[in-house]
């Protein structure tokens, strides 16, 4: 079995980690001490797993036998019911650990960025636009994600045209990486007369936060404005230049801050945002030529694509890459996004087991 084979070959080097790590002149090369510690942590729940396949698959042994001897047929029954039990088990647990093994995206982790913007629709799109920003806050609510808004920029009837916000906590960017592309929504808006339906549209984009190891950007590739922010806030927005601009010359990008009342903490977190669009930029180039598994972000990620429609008439939500419909549409709005994103990994890690 090829997928025993790989695990015999993770317990043999995970118990030579626990014999490099019992070694206390490791701790001497810090790098190569964290290195070995991230792979020892790795590999936990693996052999977890593992030791959970050996013992049932122990079990599957001594019932059969028994069938093989035994005599008593009250045994011989019992012995039968266990085999059967423990086979659906070590299945179970075999497609578990199979997705254990998949290869892992190395920003799930991280924490994310998400911008959300109005598209085709004017106010009715800066609305839905300021309704997805509700939901994500609800589901991280719920979830002990917490956010932090870096820019936006709000409609005169109290929606978004862009909203940019943080979300930090464990696994953040696995958690809502599969909601980059358009969002349709359709339903008569408030300011509709005759009754009639609309259909609008929002982008969301989502990337991961990237630290200065994971993308060097020099200091002499940034243009830096300062400037009065505008909008809420209070009075210091007209007395302060508070805001600030950083465009990165190599590519063009450009990110504003102006929700913070410090200069200095608009530059930080205006360089988060900058940092994660440049690293963007270049994954998706690189995309294009040569990672295939990218292509996997269910579609082809591309944030012109529709990938989900809330239709309010008929109280259903629809994501069109998994062709999943829940007529719920007021609980997902609520934030009850759990079961598209468990939808969601479930499809895309099938797709990684199909390459």
């Amino acid at each position: 079995m090829v997928l025993k084979q790989k695990l015999e070959g993770i317990m043999k080097e995970y118990e030579e980690l626990n014999g490099d790590l019992s070694d206390a002149s490791l701790m001497n090369d810090r790098k190569k001490y964290q290195e070995k510690v991230k792979k020892h942590s790795e590999y936990g729940p693996v052999i977890e797993k593992y030791t959970e396949f050996l013992r049932v698959e122990s079990a599957i042994c001594e019932s059969n036998e028994i069938i093989k001897t035994e005599k008593d047929p009250e045994m011989l029954e019992l012995a039968k019911q266990e085999l059967e039990e423990n086979s659906e088990k070590l299945k179970k647990i075999s497609g578990e650990l199979e997705i254990l093994l998949l290869p892992k995206d190395p920003n799930d982790p991280k924490s994310s960025i998400m911008e959300i913007r109005a598209g085709t629709g004017g106010d009715e799109a800066g609305l839905f636009a300021g309704d997805l920003y509700k939901m994500y806050t609800r589901f991280c609510e719920k979830n002990g994600f917490k956010t932090e808004i870096v820019d936006s920029s709000e409609t005169n009837l109290g929606g978004f045209k862009e909203i940019i916000f943080m979300i930090t906590g464990n696994n953040s960017y696995k958690t809502f990486k599969f909601e980059s592309g358009t969002h349709r929504v359709q339903r008569v808006p408030d300011t509709e007369t005759s009754g009639r339906i609309h259909t609008s549209a929002v982008t969301v984009a989502v990337m991961p936060e990237q630290e200065d190891v994971d993308i060097e950007i020099k200091p002499e590739e940034l243009k830096i404005d300062v400037f009065r922010a505008s909008g809420a806030g209070g009075q210091h927005v007209n007395r302060t230049e508070s805001a600030v601009r950083i465009t990165h010359l190599p590519t063009g990008i450009e990110v504003s801050c102006q929700d913070g009342r410090s200069q200095i903490k608009n530059r930080e977190k205006a360089m988060v945002v900058l940092r994660a669009r440049v690293k963007d930029k270049i994954e998706r180039e690189e995309k294009d030529k040569i990672d295939k598994t990218r292509k996997l972000q269910i579609g082809s990620g591309d944030r012109s694509e529709k990938i989900r429609t809330y239709n309010y008439p008929q109280n259903r939500v629809t994501d069109h890459r998994i062709n999943f419909t829940v007529y719920n549409l007021e609980g997902v709005m609520q934030g009850d996004l759990d079961e598209f994103i468990e939808k969601l990994t479930e499809d895309y890690n099938k797709k990684l087991m199909e390459l």
